[in-house]
């Protein structure tokens, strides 16, 4: 049995080897001195669970150890020397659970391990094919899978729990699992037993905290579902937590209950029939073969069994339940003002600093001890003198309810046969109502004829107390029972609250709510047998599934706890509420009736924070007037065992010892001084058993001073807020007595009141799952170190919340409300006093609500205490000492702003009127004042009146100010965020002068001494370092923050005139990033500089006219817009593009209307001043027309070309937007008018008109080109064929039109002025890459939606490449990959300068543009684009060699220089090979497209030869095309295998070849369409070479016939078009190459093949 000794990582606390010290004992009379048993182990035990005759402790480490009597293995083991569960070592178990007769146990996996009794499937574990399994000897794991899932998903447990018959799972999600016997279950089902755990589905959807079985009852501690989550049928929220301190909680639900009193969902009684039914046929089996002789613990006697068959039976007889009306009322402790005996009771005792000490005075807790004690045994009833009178005076009708066996309805399936025949003169327990003792048959029976008597021509309910004979309704009983309001569950799974984790729930540690503090918002879900009225429904019947127990709701229940036959509940108020057997006792209270929970009997002072529930007896753990804790008994106390009993002990009989006697209200056991400090209590059965700390270094204390006085704090808060607060809330004439604004504030402060009071009760919660959970106690985890934040947010709301009220002068209004119903009840509210006040006096409302604040001192000093157990190096140290350090300074901080409320709520008083109530504000206090003329204006009058008021927000300048009058003419208001401070140095002038700077002016203040000067100067930079979030502990003269984020109002300035500004500022000026809103609309949001807009901003106008709004996107710059941007008009039209001083100026794109409207235009240009102005498109979409030429003055002016939508296209002279000059004409036909133009279209004057077959006439035209001409002239009919003619008339084209490289020159400058310079070429180079430096910075920082992959481009171009190097052919590409990643995005100046021409050359050649016509213009601008671009790049890095030029080397030494000079390339540079393949793909579409349409006709001819000649199989091909048979395949290849060519084959030929040259329509630029060309010859090459024997070498006449027959199985679509483009963009470098002679026979296959005869 020995442990292995812990390591020392496990050993993270000073005092672990003084932890988890184990004590059980077995309840005795008066007369027996109780001496609790230590249990010695080798490690800390962390968890103890006991059953009727058994019980489990689990050590530190997860050992587990049994003791008592283990039926299933036939051992008696003794506590003093528990065995150790082998089969479990090496599990890790987390949780042990007890029940009857069987056990349980969760492993840290959240595995399920049962053993012990499973005659009713308990265990969860079946054999298959049979039913045998009546024990299990050994732990076993239960598989717990959800079957729901898909697939089948095992579940994670963190709980257990197990009752006689049946075993509750609580998994991680918080849903409950169920199996064994029974209708405690849970589930919808009538076959048992259960062997397979299944899920309680009534709870689905449901958090479930914690769970509790009784011997066949269960209970569950489930969250609160959110408001919205309740039907209709959900009663009203109660306005108070807690119960009411005059009535028990039975009268709380009067109001709420209705009709509905007569409603009992799923309650059922139990007949004898159904109870043996319920089992299975081997229930019935007497337990002899396990333990001979026994008898069922339920029972204490064999006649006692009887009788409680029979009365069981006459009440399914009768079905109805018997209850008596409440007589005696116990009240809940503080708030209760007398007796039950009526004798005063004195008021609650004060928090007492002084006993809170960590060693506690040994005698002073003796003495509370025996106070304590003494007052319990005065209720003490003994079988020797049966005096039962005192309780017999009040419970006198409630005998039949008493005599009710503590026994449930399968007992009898426990006994003997014999046993239950067998006659017995045993004569144990108490001769009365109370009496344990079995009820004889006759006065059972006449005491239901009686009853039936009495409830004659009443309506027959068993929720509805039968012995109300008329009573008002506040002597009735009308709580409602589990009823189910919230509809199915199923339907709620989706509202359900969110889950936990895994790895975040603890085992036995209730579940946290969102923000890790538990939940107070909870119910009570019972279900099982009631015929004790365990249930807590007002019943005594069963309930098959879980009903929430309504009288418990809204109550906090922090912990539920099920005996045998009784339930326990603990409220975070640390009360007691109890229901079910009463028999002895265990209930600590003699209300009736005891199927509804009553509020337990507890001494004045006492506070429960735990409690545990066994056979017939309650164990509480309490806090006293010290902060070592007390134990509570209640319940049975056995008689001494005489020395002939042991005979009947050693036999294993389970029938409970007799009951010698036993308590009726919770007595104080005097031995738990001796045991240390108790952090749970635990019971089953007839044994108590706790687990204590000695109090090493004084952790101990401090850990639990800090949950005592925690909870008392939460006890006085809910006080406050039941007593004063709520009542003073609801009253109809608070509102007109406060009056606004005090009457919302007064609102304010009670939610802040009760925020506050919510995260006390739910830290004081925490704490006791802190105490109780020994496992996971670790002081780093402590809410207040873990919840800082939270705490102290919520304590500076609530200081706020009453300064704001004392500030405005609530408090004195609210006296007088309070004394008007407070006046008599002085007695109840003595509890609320501190401890300085007079018990005698009125109460002080400022005092008491402010003295929630020192508990913020209090939790300085438990840390502290902490701290000082802790080495400084630690991690806990460092906690524990931040978390003093934030709480102390705090609780300065409060009490400095709780001074400063008072000083101005005197300060307003002494100065009250109308003239000062309008600067009076709840926020705002007073810091000081210049009343006595310490502080003036510099230049006042003489006999000028000045007044400065220093407020924690702005400053006040009174003028023609009697500060005794408070009377003032103008005063003038400067907010302190918008306020600079500076002092004026000393000149001589003997001025203590301090400069005030403000937004829109600017004044000097006149001290009167140099005192004044640095007392008003300290004030001031302290009041505006604290508005703008500072510290406020005082600057330094003059150091207050010139930068700072403000807000403030412009009422002066002409600009900025009733504008809004939120943002930066600098030294009193508009400076930063902010947003001014103007109140007619307008709104900017961007960057200012020096008090005016500069750099990007966005801009909004309303126009009142079109009732849209004008926006800009963009750049500005001292006020104006200025630089690139976006401008979207209210009418519909967008500019894109650059402005200056305002106007736009430079590149642009204008686009007016919409496609589907009737005019809708787009221009892309440049501009000057607002107007078109140089060179730009014109896209007329109305029209069907596009111009592209020169402008002046938005007007066509100068050379320009026009095509329209049916292909007609002009070139010419413009003046004054209209065609005026000579021109060229060319018609979709090919006709050619050269000659003078008036006006659009319209010809007039001498001219040349030329016919497609090339005719011509000569002459004087006039008229209209559509609509016809009129001529006067000579018609010539030419001697040469039109093939020349056409020719010539396309030679002409283009002379006219602006030469390419005067076009876009706007383009090129914007991106010459983005690189900071101020022409084409002139300006710094290290500028330039500053200027992109920062805007790449820039656009990182402004953009945050970036994508990864654009990020990181950013990223890598943020860093300036080596430009001032020479290039060579080492770094050569280094410039070329740079040149790639800035094309990429459009923040680089390069990659903004490729998207603009792209637009632009998309604009001018897309849609209408498209025009054949425009092909040598498209490929000549193209050009001019390279040449201008490499300028830049050129410009940008130096190195670079003039278009055409070869880059040099790099230097390598002399040795390596002559045998490396055969193997160097020459590497040719020029603006195609570098630039076009950034353009060229991003133009290739508009560009291709004027090409195909350039050779459609000769495109045409071309594919009807590819087709025809396509036809023919391959050797026929080859032999046409006059292919030599040594170059004919004989063999092809497919998929590896050998196929020979036959005559009929096809396709089937150089596939690779074909295959390779089929690429050529998938690249773009020249060089990638002459790589593919390569390739195809060296395919071709590689499948020639094994037809021929040795090295040959091509010649043209063997090659251009097989590269013929490549090209025409090929067939390539628009090969002209490719011909073509390759030809025109080739570099010039490579056109007499090897590459160049491979594109020559290209060219020249496709030639062919359009002459080639296809007959």
């Amino acid at each position: 049995m020995e442990l292995q000794e812990e390591s020392s990582t496990d050993e993270r606390n000073p005092a672990d080897l003084d932890r988890g010290l184990l004590h059980v004992w077995r309840p005795a009379g008066c007369s027996e001195q109780l001496s609790p048993e230590r249990v010695l182990l080798s490690r800390p035990v962390v968890q103890v669970s006991l059953g009727e005759h058994h019980g489990l402790i689990l050590l530190q480490g997860g050992s587990v150890f049994s003791f008592g009597d283990l039926l299933w293995r036939d051992l008696k083991v003794p506590v003093s020397a528990p065995v150790l569960e082998v089969s479990l070592q090496g599990k890790a178990v987390v949780r042990v659970a007890s029940g009857g007769f069987h056990c349980g146990a969760v492993s840290e996996q959240g595995h399920v391990y049962m053993w012990g009794e499973n005659t009713a499937g308990q265990c969860g574990l079946a054999e298959k094919g049979t039913v045998t399994n009546i024990s299990v000897p050994e732990p076993s794991p239960v598989s717990v899978l959800d079957s729901d899932a898909v697939p089948p998903a095992a579940v994670r447990v963190v709980d257990l729990a197990c009752g006689r018959e049946h075993s509750l799972a609580l998994s991680v999600q918080n849903e409950l699992w169920a199996w064994g016997s029974g209708c405690q279950l849970g589930l919808v089902t009538n076959t048992f037993p259960v062997w397979k755990p299944q899920k309680v589905e009534h709870l689905a959807g449901r958090h479930v905290i914690q769970v509790a079985c009784g011997a066949y009852h269960s209970l569950a501690l489930v969250r609160t579902l959110p408001p919205q989550d309740y039907n209709t049928q959900n009663p009203p929220k109660m306005s108070e937590r807690g119960p009411s301190p005059h009535c028990p909680v039975i009268d709380r639900d009067e109001l709420s209950t209705g009709d509905d009193a007569h409603y009992c969902p799923l309650g059922v009684e139990l007949t004898e029939a159904v109870m043996r039914g319920e089992v299975c046929p081997r229930r019935r089996r007497p337990r002899q073969r396990l333990h001979p002789g026994a008898m069922s613990s339920g029972s204490s006697s064999d006649s006692r069994a009887s009788s409680c068959s029979f009365f069981e039976d006459s009440l399914s007889k009768s079905k109805q339940s018997f209850h008596v009306p409440v007589v005696g009322r116990l009240e809940r402790n503080p708030g209760s003002v007398s007796r039950t005996d009526g004798s005063p009771k004195a008021p609650a005792s004060d928090w007492r600093d002084g006993k809170n000490s960590s060693f506690p005075d040994g005698l002073e807790l003796q003495n509370l001890l025996e106070n304590l004690s003494g007052q319990s045994l005065e209720t003490q009833h003994t079988a020797a003198t049966r005096d039962t009178d005192s309780l017999s005076s009040q419970a006198s009708d409630d005998s039949c309810l008493s005599s009710t066996p503590s026994m449930d309805l399968l007992t009898s399936s426990y006994k003997d046969d014999s046993a239950c025949k067998r006659p017995t003169n045993r004569n144990s327990g108490l001769a009365g109502p109370y009496s344990s003792s079995p009820v004889c048959l006759e006065e059972v029976r006449l005491c239901l004829e009686k009853e039936k008597q009495t409830l004659q021509g009443q309506k027959s309910s068993s929720l509805t107390n039968i012995h109300q004979k008329g009573n008002s309704a506040a002597s009735r009983r009308c709580s409602l029972p589990g009823t189910p309001t919230h509809g199915s569950p199923q339907r709620r799974r989706l509202c359900a609250c969110r889950r936990l984790s895994a790895g975040r729930a603890q085992a036995g540690v209730p579940e946290e709510a969102g923000d890790g503090l538990p939940s107070l918002e909870t119910e009570v879900w019972s279900w099982g047998r009631g015929s004790e009225g365990q249930l807590g429904h007002g019943d005594q019947l069963a309930r098959l599934q879980p009903l929430c127990v309504k009288s418990l709701t809204g109550h906090e229940v922090i912990k539920v706890a099920a005996g045998s036959h009784h339930s326990l509940a603990l409220t975070a108020q640390c009360q007691v509420y109890s229901w079910g057997s009463n028999m002895c006792g265990q209930l600590g209270h003699v209300n009736s009736p005891v199927t509804v929970p009553q509020q337990a009997k507890l001494s004045e002072g006492l506070g429960v924070w735990d409690l545990s529930a066994g056979q017939s007896h309650s164990l509480l753990l309490a806090d006293g007037d010290c902060v070592q804790p007390v134990l509570l008994y209640c319940g049975q106390q056995l008689e001494p065992l005489s020395s002939q009993s042991e005979h009947s002990r050693s036999s294993c009989q389970r029938s409970p010892i007799s009951a010698g006697s036993y308590t009726v209200r919770p007595a104080l056991l005097p031995f738990c001084v001796e045991m240390g400090y108790i952090s749970s209590v635990c019971s089953g059965g007839q044994i108590c058993a706790v687990l204590a700390d000695h109090n090493v270094m004084g952790f101990i204390s401090a850990i639990h001073e800090l949950g005592s006085r925690e909870r008392q704090f939460y006890c006085w808060l809910s006080d406050v807020r039941k007593l004063l607060l709520t009542p003073l809330r609801n009253r109809e004439s608070m509102c007109p007595a406060l009056r606004e604004p005090c009457s919302h504030l007064f609102f304010s402060l009670c939610e802040s009141f009760a925020h506050l009071t919510t995260l006390v009760g739910r830290h004081a919660a925490s704490l006791n799952y802190f105490l109780q959970d020994a496992r996971a106690r670790d002081v780093t985890s402590l809410p207040l170190l873990t919840h800082t934040e939270h705490f102290l947010d919520t304590y500076k709301k609530y200081c706020s919340a009453v300064g704001d009220f004392q500030v405005m002068g609530g408090f004195q209004s609210l006296h007088k409300l309070s004394l008007e119903f407070l006046s008599g009840q002085q007695a109840a509210l003595s509890q609320l006093r501190a401890s300085h006040q007079s018990v005698s006096g009125d109460i002080d409302l400022v005092s008491l609500l402010y003295w929630p604040l020192q508990q913020l001192h209090h939790y300085n000093r438990l840390l502290l205490k902490l701290e000082a157990c802790y080495d400084v190096l630690t991690i806990e140290y460092q906690l524990l000492h931040q978390g003093c350090s934030q709480y102390e300074a705090l609780s300065l901080s409060l009490l400095k702003k709780k001074k400063e409320a008072e000083a101005t709520f005197l300060f307003w008083k002494t100065h009250s009127g109308k003239a000062t109530e309008v600067l009076r504000l709840s926020q705002r206090r007073v810091v000081c004042e210049s009343s006595n003329r310490s502080l003036t204006p510099q230049n006042a009058g003489r006999f000028s009146n000045h007044w400065f008021i220093l407020f924690n927000d702005v400053l006040v300048h009174t003028q023609g100010t009697i500060p005794s009058q408070s009377f003032f003419s103008t005063h003038h208001v400067y907010p302190l965020t918008c306020l600079w401070v500076r002092p004026v140095s000393e000149d001589g002038s003997g001025l203590y002068a301090i400069k005030i700077t403000c937004p829109e002016e600017s004044f000097t203040l006149v001290a009167s001494t140099p005192q004044e000067k640095n007392k008003w100067l300290r004030s001031l930079n302290q009041a505006v370092d604290q508005v703008l979030g500072g510290g406020g502990q005082g600057s330094s003269p003059g150091l207050t923050a010139m930068s700072r984020t403000a807000s403030y109002a412009f009422t002066a300035d002409e600009r900025y005139k009733d504008a809004l500004y939120t943002g930066s500022w600098l030294a009193g000026r508009v400076h930063g990033r902010g947003t001014m809103k103007w109140p007619d609309g307008r709104m900017y949001k961007g960057n200012f500089k020096n008090g005016l807009e500069d750099g990007y901003g966005e801009y909004l106008m309303p126009n009142k006219e079109l009732n849209k709004t004008d926006s800009y996107q963009g750049q500005w710059r001292d006020g104006k817009i200025h630089g690139f941007g976006k401008y979207k008009y209210a009418s519909g039209e967008v500019y894109e593009g650059c402005f200056c001083d305002g106007q736009r100026h430079g590149y642009g794109m204008l686009s007016s209307g919409k496609l589907g409207r009737a005019s809708s235009s787009i221009f892309i240009g440049h501009w000057v001043h607002d107007k078109k102005t140089g060179y730009g498109v014109y896209d007329d979409i109305t029209r069907g027309e596009k111009y592209m030429g020169q402008w002046l003055d938005d007007q066509r002016h100068g050379s320009g070309a026009v095509v329209t939508q049916y292909g007609v296209y002009y070139e010419g002279i413009f003046k004054e937007n209209k065609m005026n000059g000579p021109g060229l004409l060319v018609s979709e036909d090919d006709t050619v008018f050269h000659g003078e133009f008036s006006d659009d279209w319209t010809v007039n004057g001498k001219g040349v008109l030329t016919l497609v077959n090339g005719d011509s006439l000569d002459g004087v035209f006039s008229g209209e080109w559509s609509s016809g001409l009129k001529v006067v002239g000579t018609y010539t009919k030419p001697a040469f064929d039109g093939c020349e003619s056409k020719e010539r008339n396309i030679l002409q084209l283009g002379q006219y039109v602006v030469p390419a490289a005067q076009r876009w020159i706007c383009v090129f400058d914007e991106c010459w002025s983005r690189l900071g310079c101020d022409a084409a070429g002139r300006g710094e180079r290290t500028t330039a890459w500053e200027n992109i430096a920062v805007t790449i910075t820039t656009a990182r920082r402004q953009s945050p939606d970036l994508s990864k992959s654009h990020s990181k481009v950013l990223e890598s171009l943020e860093f300036i490449p080596q430009y001032h190097e020479p290039v060579t052919t080492a770094n050569y590409d280094n410039v070329r990959r740079y040149l790639t990643k800035a094309c990429e995005t459009p923040h680089h100046p390069l990659g903004w300068l490729v998207e603009t021409l792209v637009t632009a050359y998309r604009m001018t050649y897309v849609g209408v543009g498209s025009n054949r016509r425009l092909l040598r213009q498209a490929v000549q601008e193209l050009l001019a684009y390279l040449t201008h671009f490499y300028s830049i790049v050129r410009f940008l890095f130096p190195g670079l060699p003039e278009d055409g030029n070869v880059i040099p080397a790099p230097a390598a030494s002399n040795s390596r220089r002559n045998s490396d000079r055969t193997e160097q390339c020459v590497v040719v540079v020029s603006c195609s090979s570098l630039l076009l393949p950034l353009l060229l793909p991003r133009l290739y579409p508009p560009l291709f497209t004027l090409y195909c349409l350039e050779e459609e006709q000769e495109e045409a001819d071309y594919w009807d030869r590819i087709l025809r000649l396509n036809k023919q199989p391959d050797q026929s091909l080859l032999s046409f095309l006059g292919v030599q048979e040594k170059f004919w395949p004989h063999w092809m290849s497919i998929l590896g295998e050998k196929k020979q060519i036959v005559s009929s084959s096809k396709d089937a030929c150089f596939i690779s070849a074909v295959e390779t040259l089929q690429q050529i329509s998938t690249t773009f630029t020249p060089s990638d369409k002459l790589v593919v060309i390569q390739k195809t010859f060296e395919e071709l090459t590689l499948e020639v070479k094994p037809l021929l024997n040795g090295d040959f070498l091509w010649c043209m006449d063997d090659l251009f016939p097989l590269f013929l027959y490549v090209v025409l199985r090929a067939r390539i679509r628009n090969l002209g078009a490719e011909v073509c483009l390759i030809e025109d963009l080739m570099d010039p470098n490579i056109q007499h190459g090897e590459m160049g002679m491979m594109f020559t026979t290209l060219k020249a296959c496709y030639i062919q093949i359009q002459q080639e005869s296809t007959t």
